[in-house]
């Protein structure tokens, strides 16, 4: 017998991932491309990485199955939405997807409850409150010039700021090799930032270190996000400078979701805070009392969202696991 199949969609900055499932929570496609943040890369972009995702996914002559489809859309523009319903109608899908925003599908990642909060940090930073799978209030999610507080660009900026401060203030530039010792302390944190930036370069003296640091920055921000694993990796080390960066990092974070959360599960999303490290482990302490869950697979919570309407409540409850496990 036919069985009808419903069709997922994380479309984030990093990368869009396409998951297809039946109604009983069974994977039958799966697959990746490039982001889909028509934001942050651009309309055509987005959808024509999206548009690769779906044709990769879909099982071969499984199209007239499809009964329904959920995109939540990291950037959501009302462009994107009649592109989506085109790109749909050309994969002869018999309707448009749903879309929504992706801090839902994150949600819905992580817990089936229909009311409750997401706490997210990547990239970027925010929190959204969720009633009946809708969001009902957002908090920071401002971008990364002039919000995301506890993101991985707000961590990583803060550690790059610390170097070139104490670079213009004449602290010695850390050697491109440390000789075999490792760095341990204050320096560890020093080390992997100069590192980062310049690596085998080292300028003449320590304002030339920092003038190089500070220009590689500016032409490339996003490289300052790609710090925040270093912030970890110096605070695990004992780094003090590190350390009281995780802190403050959590710290924002956990005040970001205060501000609206009110019931219902915490719904920890981002890589800052689904990968085990020391900020992850500092928000989790602030939210002792809490119930803290972890954020799966978003594209087949996506796939679940959209299955939601086509089930029993208590079938489409049960079933959330199989459709949300990222293995």
């Amino acid at each position: 017998m036919t069985q009808s199949l419903v069709v997922g969609v994380d479309a984030g900055a990093t990368s869009t991932r396409i998951a297809v499932h039946r109604l009983d929570g069974v994977r039958v496609g799966y697959a990746r491309a490039g982001a889909g943040n028509p934001t942050a890369h651009g309309l055509d972009k987005a959808v024509a990485a999206i548009a690769t995702a779906l044709k990769a996914a879909l099982p071969a002559g499984n199209a007239p199955r499809v009964a329904a489809s959920l995109a939540g859309v990291a950037g959501l523009s009302p462009e994107i939405v009649t592109a989506l319903a085109d790109v749909w109608a050309a994969h002869g899908l018999p309707a448009a997807p749903q879309c929504v925003g992706d801090d839902i599908t994150a949600y819905a990642a992580g817990s089936a409850a229909p009311d409750g909060t997401l706490l997210m940090s990547g990239t970027g930073a925010g929190a959204a409150r969720v009633a009946g799978y809708e969001r009902v209030a957002v908090a920071d999610a401002l971008g990364w010039l002039l919000g995301d507080a506890g993101s991985g660009f707000w961590i990583g900026r803060a550690a790059a700021k610390h170097v070139i401060e104490a670079l213009d203030r004449g602290m010695p530039v850390p050697p491109a090799d440390p000789g075999g010792k490792a760095e341990e302390g204050e320096g560890v944190l020093a080390g992997l930032v100069v590192r980062h930036f310049l690596g085998d370069e080292r300028p003449a003296t320590p304002r030339l270190a920092a003038d190089r640091i500070v220009r590689l920055a500016q032409a490339e921000h996003m490289r300052l996000a790609a710090l925040s694993p270093l912030v970890s990796r110096a605070a695990m080390d004992g780094d003090p400078v590190a350390v009281k960066i995780v802190q403050e990092a959590a710290g924002c974070l956990v005040t970001t979701l205060r501000r609206v959360h009110r019931t219902g599960p915490v719904v920890l999303a981002g890589s800052v805070l689904t990968t085990d490290g020391p900020v992850r482990r500092a928000v989790g302490e602030l939210l002792a009392g809490e119930t803290v869950v972890t954020s799966g697979d978003a594209a087949g919570a996506a796939a679940w969202l959209a299955a939601r309407p086509l089930l029993p409540a208590a079938d489409a409850t049960a079933r959330h696991a199989a459709f949300t496990d990222p293995a």
